[in-house]
């Protein structure tokens, strides 16, 4: 199986990129005196790849497991190497999970099954960087 993308310059430092999907994405990145983005940066966008691959998973999983949760979010932070070419040596993922009576033991089970088995993601982020993560409940 393979994926194929096309980005097109649009101008400027923007791109937009299909996906197999049909969907587009907008990336581009800061320049010195420029305040207005219109897109994520590749490497945030790498951030959020590792996050939305990893957050289906663990929904995909609660709703096998019958699960609820009134809000799930994710928070990941990544850490760039002082030399170029920088990219993330650390990543640390928190899946926050919101509600009352949330059932930690299962919840616990998909994020580590999503963590251990399931996130392409995840695994690619771990031939080039040391990945951590962590559960929290809020109730």
């Amino acid at each position: 199986m393979s994926d194929k993308i096309t980005p097109n310059w649009k101008g400027g430092m923007l791109f937009e990129s299909d996906n197999p999907s049909g969907k587009s994405v907008l990336m581009d990145t800061v320049l010195d005196g420029q305040t207005k983005r219109l897109g994520l940066s590749p490497k945030a966008m790498m951030l959020s790849s590792l996050a939305g691959c990893s957050g289906l998973d663990v929904v995909s999983l609660l709703k096998k497991m019958r699960v609820e949760v009134d809000d799930f979010k994710m928070i990941v932070q990544g850490d760039l190497t002082d030399e170029h070419p920088k990219y993330y040596h650390k990543v640390h993922v928190e899946y926050h999970f919101y509600g009352s009576n949330l059932q930690q033991d299962k919840i616990n089970k998909a994020v580590t099954l999503s963590v251990d088995r399931y996130c392409g993601v995840m695994e690619m982020f771990r031939q080039f960087a040391e990945v951590t993560t962590e559960v929290c409940f809020h109730e």
